[in-house]
């Protein structure tokens, strides 16, 4: 069985870090690009992150350079992979549920992953 779950987000002040994580079971994910995409109230989902393979491609949304930074470990059997958002300076704009997702190309289009996990909270105040 094949799924993405998300964990790790939670409630903060500006200017703290969350690091979020998901955990992706299934085999197929160790060759799969990954991706973060957050939705906030009435807002349409976006890119945030993502990142190849093996790690040697990153993107970041611009609202986020310098800021957060994807990374994502494989178990040696290539059974699981981890993916993690290290968020700091965060500000309230960053206030979403942050959904990890799964795809053999990947890219930064929302419509180009196959699959979903089912988002974390992440909750700035100000």
């Amino acid at each position: 069985q094949v799924q993405l779950v998300e964990s790790g987000g939670g409630l903060v002040q500006a200017g703290d870090s969350l690091r979020p994580s998901c955990a992706a079971s299934g085999r197929i994910f160790s060759n799969y690009f990954m991706g973060w995409f957050r939705q906030a109230p009435g807002k349409e989902r976006e890119f945030v992150a993502a990142i190849s393979w093996n790690g040697a491609r990153t993107h970041y949304a611009d609202s986020v350079k310098g800021r957060f930074t994807i990374s994502r470990v494989i178990s040696r059997d290539g059974a699981k992979s981890t993916v993690y958002l290290q968020m700091n300076s965060l500000k309230p704009e960053d206030t979403a549920v942050y959904y990890c997702a799964a795809d053999p190309i990947g890219g930064t289009a929302v419509d180009k992953y196959s699959y979903w996990g089912q988002g974390t909270q992440v909750t700035v105040s100000s």
